[in-house]
């Protein structure tokens, strides 16, 4: 994981068994790269390049990383720099022999945003998404290529059902400012509350909340709850898509 100047994470996901490894979103090579070196130096093999959509502080790394790593197969969005493979939705790979990925199309952000499900299959199983600009940790990305009613799939339809204790893997560091605006829409949540407490001594939050988290924290995941409808103005309402068009103008406002 590294943080660049716009508060983005790049990912290495390694296969413990075969040791090899994928790269998630290296958009920054200045501070990628020398991890990588390092990676290598001790039996990392790296494979692929994953890119979860186009925007260049995603995929903006890739042309470079693959002049130090020309054997790379780039695998990710379809309007993505260098991509060479666009999983379908619901399309599995493998990274080595223990690591099962599963391409999750999220348009909305973007209209070729990816989001990629991992799962281990060695003793410390575990279960981790990562969500590039569509999900934050208590928010979403904006709707720069689609609308709310695609983002409202994506959170509610997607990226919900997966289970409770997969861990999210955001593509950027906003869960300090997510949190401040949720307050506003969602003031008594014990849950969000304790997001903000752990936020003041945590300048990262990757990989620390889960799925089961973010349907308790993030109103953009709780377009059903009282509180939040009557704070932005649409109480008693079930039209999720406005409801969601209206935290989305809110919080670009905020």
């Amino acid at each position: 994981m590294w943080v660049g100047s716009g508060n983005n994470y790049a990912y290495l996901i390694e296969c413990p068994e075969t040791r090899e490894a994928a790269i998630v979103d290296p958009a920054e090579p200045s501070s990628v790269l020398p991890v990588l070196k390092h990676a290598k130096a001790s039996g990392t093999k790296l494979t692929r390049i994953i890119t979860t959509h186009h925007h260049q502080d995603h995929a903006g790394g890739n042309a470079e990383i693959l002049k130090h790593y020309p054997e790379l197969e780039v695998v990710g969005s379809r309007q993505a720099d260098k991509v060479q493979k666009t999983p379908a939705d619901g399309e599995k790979f493998k990274i080595g022999s223990s690591i099962e990925v599963t391409a999750i199309h999220t348009p909305c952000h973007t209209q070729d945003s990816i989001c990629f499900r991992a799962e281990s299959s060695c003793e410390k199983a575990s279960k981790a998404v990562f969500t590039g600009d569509t999900l934050f940790i208590a928010g979403c990305g904006r709707f720069f290529e689609g609308s709310a009613k695609e983002m409202d799939t994506a959170l509610n339809t997607k990226l919900a059902t997966l289970s409770d204790e997969t861990l999210v893997y955001p593509g950027h560091e906003y869960t300090k400012a997510n949190a401040t605006f949720a307050l506003q829409v969602m003031p008594k949540s014990t849950a969000l509350q304790k997001l903000v407490e752990f936020c003041k001594s945590n300048r990262e939050t990757c990989g620390r909340f889960t799925i089961a988290d973010e349907k308790l924290h993030n109103p953009f995941m709780r377009l059903e709850d009282a509180e939040i409808l009557e704070n932005i103005g649409l109480a008693g309402s079930q039209n999720r898509e406005a409801i969601m068009a209206k935290l989305r103008e809110m919080k670009n406002n905020s």
